[in-house]
């Protein structure tokens, strides 16, 4: 068990010793609560839940980024419940379905939603008497997580069908926080929380600012000149996004250029592709900012990939360099490009209800991403594409043509090298290389694989995509995806 997180438990994260500013800060009403008081409101919420509720039940989440609902979230897991962030835009009958396949048997809610819910389940609102009631219970010490129980249900849309359920246990999601947490440092930051919480962009980021104590900021929802300009007036230090949020704030020129944004120093974009241009436009807004591509699936956890070992700088595009404990398998390409299998302790157990789906997906813990990513000199990970976006015409496995003006990330073919080791220095820095074999051709779809050097399995069978879609056209389909 973490010595940072010694229960065990996801709801038990806030931080001990946050820095001297640490705060949570709600936007959209003003309230503000340090770390202790954060600390202790989530104690006693997590008193009144555990006196309405036995443990495992699984109660859901309707709300917009807030208080109420980070509080909700760390306290249901404090309490040994099972918490189910559901997404507000979809449809009644969508969440409806939600409900029933997580087996929730009740829902925190805002007002607003309420009518979104169907007459079964029972209904909590934020505002209403019965959780001010709830919310002063007496403190709950977090309960001590047992191996391989659930702490949430995150729901995620394929692209095709219904959402599909993704239990996740506490062990695994620690496992991935206390990775990306010492990957971070414990410098100092501000930042704010705009992804949707019901989302593990927003989920897991929340969650990272809490441990580290950091000056928090809560925005309920994406306004990019609203965004601007809270960055601009509280100096904060640390953004994250997807794609198009940046995009956006991209577009509002007269305030980018009225505002003071050298407070930034990263910036870190994930959730859809990323093009080099949008970074370039990035870093012309956040002019001190280090700019990072991420990379994380609902299913195997937020933590995949880090910096470099040997403390080689990230390439611009590139995912980042796997994080110690990440199992992974390149299968149907080539010895360094081809569609990710991976296993690590954050992989959920299965979808839930859905056995058909889970053997197509998992097998012996390994997780079928369906996502295209290869692997540069370096060991560095690039993401090329999805796997069902892809199609076979006169025996060439391809990915839909993109267009020569955005070929910043079009990934040429290499011709296989010698299968004799490789090595590169940089300054005192040596980092041991793949060891390409000749690719053995096979009309075969096994999944079996060859080793290298580094101890990382390669495949030995497919053909490299020839082309790429545009990046809108990708993010589009990412997005609807996701």
């Amino acid at each position: 068990m973490s010595t940072r997180f010694p229960t065990g438990n996801l709801g038990d994260i806030i931080a001990r010793a946050p820095q001297a500013d640490g705060a949570y800060i709600d936007t959209a009403t003003g309230r503000s609560l340090t770390m202790p008081e954060l600390d202790t409101a989530a104690a006693r919420l997590a008193g009144g839940f555990a006196q309405q509720f036995s443990r495992g039940t699984r109660v859901a989440i309707l709300a917009r980024n807030g208080t109420p609902l980070i509080l909700s979230y760390l306290a249901l897991m404090r309490a040994g419940l099972v918490a189910v962030p559901v997404s507000h835009r979809l449809p009644a009958d969508t969440i409806g379905y939600i409900l029933e396949d997580s087996q929730s048997e009740a829902a925190l809610i805002d007002a607003p939603f309420a009518e979104l819910l169907p007459a079964s389940v029972q209904a909590i609102d934020f505002g209403g008497a019965e959780f001010a009631e709830l919310s002063s219970g007496e403190p709950l010490d977090p309960v001590r997580a047992a191996p391989g129980e659930l702490c949430e249900i995150l729901y995620t849309s394929g692209s095709t069908g219904r959402p599909k359920g993704v239990p996740l246990d506490h062990a695994g999601q620690l496992w991935a926080l206390n990775l990306f947490v010492e990957a971070t440092g414990t410098d100092p930051q501000s930042t704010v929380i705009v992804a949707p919480a019901y989302h593990m962009n927003g989920l897991f980021f929340t969650t990272v600012a809490l441990a580290l104590g950091w000056r928090t900021f809560s925005m309920p929802a994406f306004d990019p000149r609203a965004f601007l300009e809270l960055v601009a007036a509280e100096r904060l230090t640390l953004l994250s996004g997807i794609p198009t949020m940046f995009a956006m704030m991209a577009r509002q020129t007269d305030l980018v250029d009225e505002l003071d944004l050298r407070s930034v120093e990263a910036v870190t974009i994930g959730s859809a592709p990323l093009t080099q241009a949008l970074i370039d436009r990035v870093r012309s807004i956040f002019p001190n900012a280090a700019v990072r591509n991420s990379y994380g699936t609902t299913e195997s956890g937020p933590a995949m990939f880090g910096p470099h070992p040997d403390g080689l700088e990230r390439p611009p595009l590139a995912l980042g360099y796997p994080y110690p404990g990440v199992e992974w398998r390149l299968v149907d390409g080539t010895p360094s490009q081809g569609k990710l299998l991976t296993r690590t302790p954050a992989v959920m157990r299965g979808y839930l209800n859905l056995p058909e789906v889970n053997a197509e997906r998992l097998n012996d813990g390994w997780y079928d991403t369906g996502d295209i990513v290869r692997y540069d000199e370096d060991g560095f990970f690039y993401f090329v594409g999805r796997a069902d976006d892809m199609f076979v015409c006169g025996g060439r496995t391809s990915i839909p043509a993109r267009s020569k003006s955005s070929s910043n990330a079009t990934l040429a073919y290499s011709k296989p090298r010698s299968s004799r080791p490789r090595t590169r220095s940089r300054g005192r820095s040596r980092s041991r290389l793949w060891c390409d074999r000749k690719m053995q051709q096979s009309t075969s779809t096994s999944s079996s694989n060859s080793r290298c050097p580094m101890g990382r399995p390669t495949p030995t069978q497919g053909q490299l995509p020839s082309s790429m879609p545009s990046p809108w056209e990708e993010l589009t389909r990412w997005i609807a995806r996701r």
